[in-house]
């Protein structure tokens, strides 16, 4: 079955683009979710208008990601925890409390774009990555302190 996508699928394809997948993946998955619909002669040229469309706002949505990245290096946020001995965090920092904090100081940005690999269990200073766009990832300093008694 071929299905033109309308929405970008992990580790199928990005919008726009013409996809074979299964029959049941396609009818049972793509298409109720309206990732996709069926690739027939009408529907591609009403995706090519769709693709012109997506193009303009890709450029200026990558635009956008750049700039909100070049504040998003500026930034650093100090987080404040309680430690038990050698400096381990009771507790840790996840990507959850780097996006409130985020949100606090006027930057909305969901926690699944904050990419930490394992929550932060150690005193110190992070960089973090946060993924903005498809090709544009900007860096946040996170530095967790002791919390003084």
């Amino acid at each position: 079955m071929e299905v033109i996508l309308k929405e970008d699928v992990e580790k199928l394809g990005h919008r726009g683009d013409v996809v074979k997948v299964a029959e049941g993946y396609g009818r049972n998955f793509l298409l109720p979710r309206k990732l996709a619909i069926e690739a027939t002669k009408g529907n591609r040229t009403v995706i090519e208008e769709m693709k012109s469309a997506a193009q303009r706002r890709a450029v200026r949505d990558r635009a956008d990601a750049e700039g909100l990245a070049k504040q998003l290096d500026d930034v650093k946020l100090t987080f404040l925890r309680k430690t038990g001995e050698h400096d381990h965090l009771f507790g840790s920092v996840t990507s959850s409390d780097i996006a409130q904090e985020l949100e606090a100081r006027g930057f909305t940005i969901d926690r699944r774009k904050i990419q930490l690999d394992d929550s932060i269990k150690n005193l110190g200073e992070f960089a973090v990555q946060v993924k903005l766009h498809r090709d544009v990832t900007g860096n946040v300093k996170v530095i967790v302190s002791r919390e003084i008694e």
